[in-house]
């Protein structure tokens, strides 16, 4: 069965909220996007690996990238080529699963990892 995309009424309901959290919308994209700042590599690749297990569940998987300590993720259901209810609810699984998380707000700006970070200091 192919995932509806959303409806204006679920949009107005789910969105705003999300919003609240840190997930913002993709330019040019139905898509939904957040970037979180882990305080090691360790902790990003733990986050990662359990919202993989919570994805794979849902078989929903999320388009995102790891770089030491950036989890950088965009949400969007390609069966309807856009945000489906899938969405809303892995991004609200992810929230739940990144405790003490940095959210990185603005996405205009580059991000610096942790390493890229302590080179400068050095």
């Amino acid at each position: 069965m192919t995932a509806q995309s959303l409806t204006t009424d679920e949009r107005q309901t789910h969105l705003p909220a999300l919003g609240e959290t840190g997930w913002g919308a993709v330019p040019g994209r139905d898509a939904i996007r957040k970037v979180w700042k882990f305080r090691s590599f360790s902790e990003a690749w733990g986050f990662m690996s359990r919202c993989a297990l919570a994805a794979e569940k849902a078989n929903h998987h999320p388009e995102w990238t790891n770089r030491f300590n950036i989890v950088d993720v965009t949400l969007i259901t390609h069966d309807c080529a856009g945000l489906s209810m899938l969405d809303i609810t892995l991004a609200r699984q992810m929230d739940r699963l990144s405790s003490g998380a940095e959210v990185v707000e603005n996405h205009a700006e580059p991000i610096s990892c942790l390493c890229e970070t302590r080179a400068r200091q050095a």
